[in-house]
């Protein structure tokens, strides 16, 4: 497992997957959500090193990488300091980045902060709190597969969740939930959820939203009214955590995005599309990767 330094010299772990054809292509940076989820649940995304490499860092606290000092290294704003070390560690004067869920602030902190170093950004069902904006079609996806012989269980397992602290019954109860999750609840997809449980680090998501208050927010919003780079956001149409209207809101984030963001809903997928519809991701991800 490879190392880099980051702004505090704290060695932070990532991973390289290569492509699969050999191509000597720029690396796609891939980050994990959770937030603070082990980066392993994002696998090599469906195939998408088939032509480039992907380079998927371990968060602090999470997978190799060591747990912050002080607890305010969590926060979405220093996590893109780290991602920042990381290109300067590849040697990349501009780059792609893609992230998954919780990790689209992280993404969002960076291009804020970076953007001129990004060539493109790919945001994959992105939440929308950091906008200011908790549409509820999540809750109506949810709503619509209540005739899923799942559903009765998952809806127990939610109103469970909001009164529970143990972490191992998070874990039991977030599995009994993991169908909302998904396009479909088959053998690919239930192998894919048992994997949360032991990849869940509770002290880096309990501060990935802390420490960014009402002025910083704004004023990162703000910047993110400057940010050129193409921009892709790509959610899931049966996605029962986020939903679609919440990439829609973070697309118009992005004003000045040149050419204008673009917004791809997959059918039949959920929060996890890679899972679900991996050849669909991969051909409108690489597809926007290709253009000039």
């Amino acid at each position: 497992m490879p190392y880099f330094r980051s702004y505090d010299d704290a060695e932070l772990a990532y991973r390289v997957l290569p492509a699969r054809d050999g191509s000597a292509a720029p690396p796609l940076v891939c980050l994990a959500g959770g937030p603070a989820r082990d980066a392993a649940y994002l696998g090599d995304l469906g195939g998408l090193n088939a032509h480039r490499p992907l380079v998927i860092p371990d968060a602090r606290g999470t997978g190799d990488s060591p747990s912050a000092t002080p607890p305010s290294d969590y926060a979405f704003p220093r996590t893109a300091e780290d991602v920042e070390a990381l290109r300067a560690h590849l040697g990349l004067e501009r780059f792609a980045l893609l992230a998954h869920d919780a990790a689209a602030a992280t993404a969002q902190a960076y291009a804020a902060a970076h953007g001129d170093r990004l060539s493109r950004l790919v945001l994959l069902c992105p939440g929308s709190r950091l906008q200011g904006e908790l549409p509820d079609d999540a809750r109506e996806i949810f709503a619509e597969r209540r005739h899923e012989p799942w559903w009765p269980d998952a809806v127990a397992a939610m109103d469970r969740l909001a009164t529970v602290s143990d972490l191992e019954e998070v874990r039991q109860l977030l599995l009994r939930a993991a169908p909302m999750a998904y396009g479909r609840w088959e053998e690919p997809q239930r192998a894919h959820a048992a994997t949360e449980g032991d990849q869940l680090n509770p002290v880096p998501r309990a501060g990935f939203w802390q420490g960014v208050d009402e002025a910083a927010r704004q004023a990162l919003l703000a910047r993110l009214r400057e940010v050129r780079c193409p921009l892709l956001v790509v959610t899931g149409e049966l996605d029962a955590l986020t939903g679609i209207r919440a990439g829609e809101v973070v697309a118009a984030s992005f004003p000045s995005a040149s050419p204008e963001p673009v917004v791809r809903t997959l059918k039949g997928a959920g929060h996890y599309p890679w899972v679900d519809e991996p050849a669909a991701l991969r051909e409108v991800v690489e597809d926007f990767l290709r253009q000039p």
